[in-house]
Protein backbone atom coordinates (compact mmCIF):
# COMPACT_ATOMS: atom_id res chain seq x y z
CA UNK A 1 0.00 0.00 0.00
CA UNK A 2 2.63 2.41 0.96
CA UNK A 3 4.68 1.62 -2.58
CA UNK A 4 1.16 2.35 -4.18
CA UNK A 5 0.57 5.64 -2.70
CA UNK A 6 4.31 7.01 -3.27
CA UNK A 7 3.33 6.29 -7.49
CA UNK A 8 -0.13 7.89 -7.37
CA UNK A 9 1.93 10.69 -5.86
CA UNK A 10 4.92 10.46 -7.97
CA UNK A 11 2.03 10.71 -11.50
CA UNK A 12 0.31 13.73 -9.53
CA UNK A 13 3.49 16.07 -9.04
CA UNK A 14 4.53 15.05 -12.60
CA UNK A 15 1.24 16.01 -13.97
CA UNK A 16 1.95 19.42 -11.95
CA UNK A 17 5.23 20.00 -13.57
CA UNK A 18 3.73 19.25 -16.83
CA UNK A 19 1.21 22.13 -16.25
CA UNK A 20 3.55 24.31 -14.92
CA UNK A 21 5.89 24.19 -17.68
CA UNK A 22 2.76 24.47 -20.24
CA UNK A 23 1.53 27.72 -18.13
CA UNK A 24 5.10 29.70 -18.49
CA UNK A 25 6.09 28.58 -21.81
CA UNK A 26 2.57 29.78 -23.34
CA UNK A 27 2.60 32.79 -21.85
CA UNK A 28 4.24 35.32 -24.76
CA UNK A 29 1.76 33.09 -27.45
CA UNK A 30 4.10 30.68 -27.92
CA UNK A 31 2.33 28.08 -29.42
CA UNK A 32 2.37 28.16 -32.86
CA UNK A 33 0.06 27.93 -36.08
CA UNK A 34 0.58 24.61 -36.27
CA UNK A 35 -0.96 24.16 -32.79
CA UNK A 36 -4.37 22.05 -32.42
CA UNK A 37 -7.83 23.58 -32.33
CA UNK A 38 -8.60 24.30 -28.78
CA UNK A 39 -12.15 24.54 -27.10
CA UNK A 40 -12.63 28.29 -25.51
CA UNK A 41 -13.45 28.69 -22.12
CA UNK A 42 -17.07 29.84 -23.54
CA UNK A 43 -20.14 27.70 -21.78
CA UNK A 44 -23.22 27.27 -23.73
CA UNK A 45 -24.72 29.79 -21.31
CA UNK A 46 -23.27 32.65 -23.65
CA UNK A 47 -21.25 34.74 -20.78
CA UNK A 48 -18.28 36.40 -22.30
CA UNK A 49 -15.22 33.86 -21.90
CA UNK A 50 -13.37 36.88 -19.97
CA UNK A 51 -15.97 36.58 -16.81
CA UNK A 52 -15.80 32.21 -17.11
CA UNK A 53 -12.68 32.09 -14.69
CA UNK A 54 -8.94 31.56 -15.33
CA UNK A 55 -7.50 29.83 -18.19
CA UNK A 56 -4.17 28.88 -19.06
CA UNK A 57 -2.23 30.94 -21.65
CA UNK A 58 -2.09 28.66 -25.24
CA UNK A 59 -5.94 29.56 -24.90
CA UNK A 60 -5.98 33.05 -25.08
CA UNK A 61 -6.94 34.12 -28.77
CA UNK A 62 -5.44 38.02 -28.68
CA UNK A 63 -1.58 36.59 -27.90
CA UNK A 64 0.49 37.39 -30.82
CA UNK A 65 3.30 34.53 -31.38
CA UNK A 66 7.20 35.18 -30.54
CA UNK A 67 8.99 37.65 -32.88
CA UNK A 68 12.44 36.23 -34.11
CA UNK A 69 13.10 40.03 -34.03
CA UNK A 70 12.76 39.78 -30.17
CA UNK A 71 15.97 40.97 -27.45
CA UNK A 72 17.08 39.74 -24.51
CA UNK A 73 15.51 43.38 -23.23
CA UNK A 74 12.13 42.58 -24.34
CA UNK A 75 9.56 41.34 -21.82
CA UNK A 76 6.40 39.79 -21.81
CA UNK A 77 4.40 40.72 -18.93
CA UNK A 78 1.11 39.78 -17.64
CA UNK A 79 -1.22 41.95 -15.69
CA UNK A 80 -4.24 40.49 -13.80
CA UNK A 81 -7.44 42.29 -12.07
CA UNK A 82 -10.24 40.89 -9.80
CA UNK A 83 -13.35 40.98 -12.02
CA UNK A 84 -17.17 40.12 -10.78
CA UNK A 85 -15.29 38.30 -7.43
CA UNK A 86 -12.69 36.35 -9.75
CA UNK A 87 -9.34 37.04 -10.82
CA UNK A 88 -9.26 37.55 -14.51
CA UNK A 89 -6.63 37.99 -17.16
CA UNK A 90 -6.25 42.35 -17.72
CA UNK A 91 -3.67 42.27 -20.54
CA UNK A 92 -0.40 41.62 -21.54
CA UNK A 93 2.12 43.95 -22.75
CA UNK A 94 5.63 43.08 -25.06
CA UNK A 95 7.68 45.91 -23.08
CA UNK A 96 11.50 47.04 -24.45
CA UNK A 97 13.09 48.17 -20.74
CA UNK A 98 16.15 50.20 -23.56
CA UNK A 99 13.18 51.84 -25.46
CA UNK A 100 10.76 52.33 -22.26
CA UNK A 101 7.86 51.47 -24.69
CA UNK A 102 5.50 48.11 -25.60
CA UNK A 103 5.63 46.78 -29.13
CA UNK A 104 2.28 45.27 -28.34
CA UNK A 105 -0.40 45.32 -25.96
CA UNK A 106 -2.85 42.20 -26.04
CA UNK A 107 -6.10 41.74 -24.22
CA UNK A 108 -10.17 40.46 -24.75
CA UNK A 109 -13.04 42.88 -24.54
CA UNK A 110 -16.69 42.20 -23.81
CA UNK A 111 -19.35 44.08 -22.24
CA UNK A 112 -18.44 43.30 -18.78
CA UNK A 113 -14.94 45.54 -18.88
CA UNK A 114 -16.92 48.68 -19.93
CA UNK A 115 -19.29 51.78 -18.84
CA UNK A 116 -18.90 54.88 -18.86
CA UNK A 117 -16.19 56.84 -16.35
CA UNK A 118 -12.57 57.37 -15.66
CA UNK A 119 -10.20 57.31 -12.90
CA UNK A 120 -6.62 58.41 -13.32
CA UNK A 121 -4.30 56.73 -11.39
CA UNK A 122 -0.77 57.32 -13.40
CA UNK A 123 2.40 55.22 -12.33
CA UNK A 124 4.96 52.71 -12.54
CA UNK A 125 4.15 48.98 -13.47
CA UNK A 126 4.91 46.90 -10.54
CA UNK A 127 6.46 44.00 -12.36
CA UNK A 128 9.36 45.88 -14.29
CA UNK A 129 12.23 47.56 -12.02
CA UNK A 130 11.41 51.43 -11.93
CA UNK A 131 14.68 51.85 -13.06
CA UNK A 132 13.50 50.25 -16.65
CA UNK A 133 10.37 52.38 -16.68
CA UNK A 134 10.00 56.32 -17.27
CA UNK A 135 7.60 58.54 -15.02
CA UNK A 136 3.96 59.01 -16.02
CA UNK A 137 2.81 60.86 -13.20
CA UNK A 138 2.52 64.49 -15.26
CA UNK A 139 2.87 64.58 -18.60
CA UNK A 140 5.97 64.30 -20.77
CA UNK A 141 6.04 68.32 -21.01
CA UNK A 142 6.82 68.16 -24.81
CA UNK A 143 5.38 69.99 -27.56
CA UNK A 144 5.19 68.95 -31.45
CA UNK A 145 3.87 72.06 -33.52
CA UNK A 146 1.34 70.12 -36.11
CA UNK A 147 -0.12 71.45 -39.49
CA UNK A 148 -3.23 71.96 -37.43
CA UNK A 149 -2.14 72.42 -34.26
CA UNK A 150 0.81 75.31 -33.49
CA UNK A 151 0.51 74.45 -29.82
CA UNK A 152 0.32 71.01 -29.95
CA UNK A 153 2.06 67.99 -27.79
CA UNK A 154 2.70 64.64 -26.59
CA UNK A 155 0.15 62.97 -24.63
CA UNK A 156 0.57 59.81 -22.54
CA UNK A 157 -0.43 57.38 -25.18
CA UNK A 158 -2.16 54.32 -23.81
CA UNK A 159 -2.02 51.21 -25.90
CA UNK A 160 -4.92 49.50 -23.97
CA UNK A 161 -7.34 52.37 -23.11
CA UNK A 162 -8.55 53.56 -19.93
CA UNK A 163 -12.30 53.41 -21.65
CA UNK A 164 -11.88 49.44 -22.31
CA UNK A 165 -11.50 48.44 -18.72
CA UNK A 166 -13.78 51.52 -16.85
CA UNK A 167 -15.91 49.10 -15.22
CA UNK A 168 -13.39 47.19 -13.20
CA UNK A 169 -11.40 49.00 -11.05
CA UNK A 170 -8.21 46.90 -10.62
CA UNK A 171 -7.89 46.38 -14.56
CA UNK A 172 -8.63 50.21 -15.04
CA UNK A 173 -6.02 51.16 -13.07
CA UNK A 174 -3.36 49.00 -14.45
CA UNK A 175 -4.06 50.39 -17.58
CA UNK A 176 -2.34 54.14 -16.17
CA UNK A 177 1.05 52.11 -15.59
CA UNK A 178 4.09 53.04 -17.88
CA UNK A 179 4.68 50.44 -19.96
CA UNK A 180 1.54 50.90 -21.25
CA UNK A 181 2.21 54.64 -22.82
CA UNK A 182 3.85 55.67 -25.38
CA UNK A 183 4.30 59.73 -26.44
CA UNK A 184 1.62 60.02 -29.12
CA UNK A 185 0.24 63.11 -30.81
CA UNK A 186 -2.48 64.91 -28.55
CA UNK A 187 -4.50 66.60 -30.97
CA UNK A 188 -4.98 65.12 -34.57
CA UNK A 189 -4.18 61.91 -33.08
CA UNK A 190 -4.67 60.98 -29.59
CA UNK A 191 -7.66 63.09 -28.57
CA UNK A 192 -8.94 62.89 -32.36
CA UNK A 193 -8.72 59.44 -34.81
CA UNK A 194 -7.30 57.21 -32.49
CA UNK A 195 -9.63 57.75 -29.91
CA UNK A 196 -12.21 57.87 -32.51
CA UNK A 197 -11.08 53.94 -33.68
CA UNK A 198 -10.94 52.85 -29.87
CA UNK A 199 -14.66 53.98 -29.89
CA UNK A 200 -15.53 52.08 -32.88
CA UNK A 201 -14.22 48.98 -31.78
CA UNK A 202 -15.95 49.28 -28.53
CA UNK A 203 -19.26 49.61 -30.30
CA UNK A 204 -18.55 46.20 -31.62
CA UNK A 205 -18.06 43.93 -28.71
CA UNK A 206 -20.44 40.82 -29.48
CA UNK A 207 -23.83 41.02 -26.80
CA UNK A 208 -22.63 37.19 -25.38
CA UNK A 209 -18.83 36.99 -26.21
CA UNK A 210 -15.57 38.61 -26.99
CA UNK A 211 -13.41 40.71 -28.73
CA UNK A 212 -9.76 39.92 -29.10
CA UNK A 213 -7.51 43.03 -29.33
CA UNK A 214 -4.00 43.55 -29.96
CA UNK A 215 -2.73 47.29 -30.11
CA UNK A 216 0.97 48.45 -31.12
CA UNK A 217 3.57 51.03 -31.32
CA UNK A 218 6.06 50.54 -34.43
CA UNK A 219 8.98 53.04 -34.66
CA UNK A 220 10.45 50.80 -38.16
CA UNK A 221 8.66 48.58 -40.40
CA UNK A 222 11.28 45.26 -41.22
CA UNK A 223 13.90 46.42 -43.83
CA UNK A 224 13.15 50.26 -43.06
CA UNK A 225 15.35 52.50 -41.80
CA UNK A 226 13.04 56.23 -40.94
CA UNK A 227 14.36 58.18 -38.61
CA UNK A 228 13.11 57.98 -34.91
CA UNK A 229 12.47 61.42 -33.42
CA UNK A 230 12.99 61.42 -29.35
CA UNK A 231 11.77 63.84 -26.47
CA UNK A 232 13.07 64.41 -23.15
CA UNK A 233 10.61 63.20 -20.50
CA UNK A 234 10.80 66.11 -18.02
CA UNK A 235 10.06 63.94 -15.26
CA UNK A 236 12.84 62.22 -15.12
CA UNK A 237 15.04 63.34 -17.59
CA UNK A 238 14.83 59.97 -19.70
CA UNK A 239 15.06 60.21 -23.61
CA UNK A 240 11.81 58.92 -25.16
CA UNK A 241 12.11 57.31 -29.01
CA UNK A 242 8.61 58.59 -30.93
CA UNK A 243 6.95 55.84 -32.70
CA UNK A 244 6.41 56.65 -36.26
CA UNK A 245 3.14 54.10 -36.48
CA UNK A 246 0.61 52.98 -34.20
CA UNK A 247 -1.65 49.98 -35.38
CA UNK A 248 -4.55 47.60 -33.95
CA UNK A 249 -5.83 44.22 -34.80
CA UNK A 250 -9.12 43.09 -33.74
CA UNK A 251 -10.54 39.36 -33.65
CA UNK A 252 -14.47 38.32 -33.64
CA UNK A 253 -15.36 34.63 -33.58
CA UNK A 254 -18.68 31.93 -34.16
CA UNK A 255 -18.65 29.26 -31.37
CA UNK A 256 -21.07 26.43 -31.74
CA UNK A 257 -22.83 25.85 -28.08
CA UNK A 258 -20.10 24.08 -26.54
CA UNK A 259 -17.97 26.92 -27.35
CA UNK A 260 -15.95 25.34 -30.14
CA UNK A 261 -14.82 27.98 -32.61
CA UNK A 262 -16.96 27.76 -35.93
CA UNK A 263 -15.89 30.92 -37.67
CA UNK A 264 -14.22 33.67 -37.21
CA UNK A 265 -12.81 37.23 -38.74
CA UNK A 266 -10.13 40.21 -38.42
CA UNK A 267 -9.44 43.54 -38.77
CA UNK A 268 -6.46 45.35 -38.52
CA UNK A 269 -5.63 49.09 -39.22
CA UNK A 270 -2.12 50.84 -39.50
CA UNK A 271 -1.71 55.10 -39.26
CA UNK A 272 1.44 56.80 -40.00
CA UNK A 273 1.70 58.57 -36.66
CA UNK A 274 1.48 62.38 -37.20
CA UNK A 275 -1.82 64.86 -37.13
CA UNK A 276 -4.57 63.44 -39.23
CA UNK A 277 -7.10 66.00 -38.79
CA UNK A 278 -9.37 65.82 -41.54
CA UNK A 279 -8.94 61.81 -42.19
CA UNK A 280 -10.94 58.99 -41.16
CA UNK A 281 -9.64 55.87 -39.21
CA UNK A 282 -11.22 53.87 -41.71
CA UNK A 283 -8.91 55.20 -44.25
CA UNK A 284 -6.09 52.91 -42.57
CA UNK A 285 -8.15 49.54 -42.40
CA UNK A 286 -5.43 46.70 -43.74
CA UNK A 287 -6.07 42.73 -43.29
CA UNK A 288 -3.67 41.07 -40.00
CA UNK A 289 -2.03 39.92 -43.18
CA UNK A 290 -0.67 43.04 -43.78
CA UNK A 291 0.01 43.93 -40.13
CA UNK A 292 1.94 40.96 -40.08
CA UNK A 293 4.29 42.57 -42.77
CA UNK A 294 4.27 45.78 -41.51
CA UNK A 295 5.10 44.49 -37.88
CA UNK A 296 7.62 41.27 -37.91
CA UNK A 297 4.33 40.20 -35.57
CA UNK A 298 2.37 37.11 -35.90
CA UNK A 299 -0.78 37.78 -35.04
CA UNK A 300 -3.87 35.46 -33.26
CA UNK A 301 -1.45 32.39 -33.50
CA UNK A 302 -3.61 30.73 -30.80
CA UNK A 303 -6.59 30.56 -33.32
CA UNK A 304 -7.02 27.37 -35.21
CA UNK A 305 -4.99 27.34 -38.54
CA UNK A 306 -7.54 27.12 -40.80
CA UNK A 307 -9.40 29.68 -39.18
CA UNK A 308 -6.43 31.88 -39.04
CA UNK A 309 -6.02 31.26 -42.99
CA UNK A 310 -9.34 32.78 -43.39
CA UNK A 311 -10.21 35.12 -40.92
CA UNK A 312 -6.85 37.57 -41.79
CA UNK A 313 -7.22 38.18 -45.37
CA UNK A 314 -10.30 40.43 -44.82
CA UNK A 315 -9.53 44.15 -44.73
CA UNK A 316 -13.32 45.67 -44.71
CA UNK A 317 -14.53 46.94 -41.76
CA UNK A 318 -18.45 46.41 -42.81
CA UNK A 319 -17.50 42.64 -43.38
CA UNK A 320 -16.16 43.00 -39.97
CA UNK A 321 -18.87 44.74 -38.46
CA UNK A 322 -22.00 42.60 -40.04
CA UNK A 323 -19.70 39.02 -39.06
CA UNK A 324 -22.32 37.68 -36.30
Amino acid sequence: MKKKGLIILAVILTACIVLAVLYMTAGCGSINKTAAPVKTTLPASGRPESETGPALPHTWLELPGKSESEENDWHCITHNGLMEGRMQRNYTVLYDESEFASYWVAYPLCSSHTTTGREEIWGYDPKVPQEHQTSVRKGYGASTPTTNYPNNFYARGHQIPNADRNAVPQMQEQTYYSTNMTPQIQNGFNGGIWAKLEEAVRETIPEKDTLYIVTGATFNRPGENKSVKTIINKNDGKTLPVPNYYWKAVLKVKRDPSGIITDAITIGFWLPHDDLKGHTWEEYSVSVDQLETFTGFDLFVNLCPEREETAEVNSSWSSFVNFR
